[in-house]
């Protein structure tokens, strides 16, 4: 009898993106469902686009500031498409302002989502995990958290605190073959840098020694990459895919 989970010769694995709505958390979404996989995706507002439904793909509300809809999120998920064995822990917010404008509230509900939210996520995927004595998970970061930005005092901290976060838990967990990797994006095509003035995307492509913006897919790609076979003794690793933005930091 054929194994229901199996997609040509590729077994289907429960994968989940946060924020996986827009963006490059959508084209990760995307990727993961185009190779076969079953995948799940968090989102917090909005309605999540018809594309992802095409793709078969389950969409959850869930705020991760929230503890309870965290549970509750896996807990739908789970019943699902069973234990989640590879979590992309990708949602984010941005609350720019210069220190001295930058409100108590601006620096901490950044952290609380970027950070905590990121930490509440891994923990509860954890669990199946270390049942199963595998998993990967994948916390996308930006080349903002390793090269530093003005304005983003408060986005930066939140994530190169990733970096540290992810490295802790790969020596923590390496022994259940449990691997952390981080991915460190640069400045990429989403609706959000399309907002920006024509001036000011001339201004940041040419910081970027690849004369570009990435396309959301190249990011997506290297997720994949490192939930993959192949990438199964990369592990604490932190993989820019910024045209060169940040090198040597």
């Amino acid at each position: 009898m054929s194994d229901p989970n199996r997609k040509g010769d590729q077994l289907s694995r429960s994968v989940l993106v946060t924020g996986g709505n827009r963006g490059i958390g959508l084209a990760i979404a995307r990727a993961f469902a185009d190779a076969g996989d079953k995948v799940a995706i968090t989102y917090r507002s909005g309605e999540p686009p018809a594309a992802l439904t095409e793709l078969g793909c389950l969409a959850v509300r869930c705020d991760i500031t929230d503890p309870e809809q965290v549970e509750q999120a896996y807990k739908e998920i789970e019943a699902q498409h069973g234990p989640v064995e590879i979590l992309i822990a990708n949602a984010g917010i941005t609350k720019d302002q210069l220190l001295m404008r930058m409100s108590e509230e601006d620096f901490t509900s950044v952290i609380d989502t970027n950070l905590t939210g990121t930490f509440r996520v891994v923990k509860r995927a954890n669990r199946g995990m270390l049942r199963a004595k595998k998993g990967r998970v994948v916390l996308i970061s930006s080349v903002v958290g390793l090269y530093g930005s003005p304005g983003q005092a408060n986005y930066a901290a939140s994530k190169a605190a990733l970096v540290g976060f992810a490295r802790s838990l790969a020596r923590e967990l390496g022994s259940r073959n449990i691997t952390f990797n981080v991915v460190a994006p640069g400045f990429v095509d989403t609706d959000m840098t399309k907002a920006l003035t024509e001036e000011q995307r001339a201004g940041i492509v040419s910081q970027v020694p690849l004369g570009r913006y990435a396309q959301p897919e190249e990011i997506a790609a290297t997720v994949r990459f490192l939930a993959s076979d192949d990438a199964s003794y990369i592990t604490g690793a932190v993989i820019p895919v910024d045209g060169g933005l940040g090198m040597g930091h």
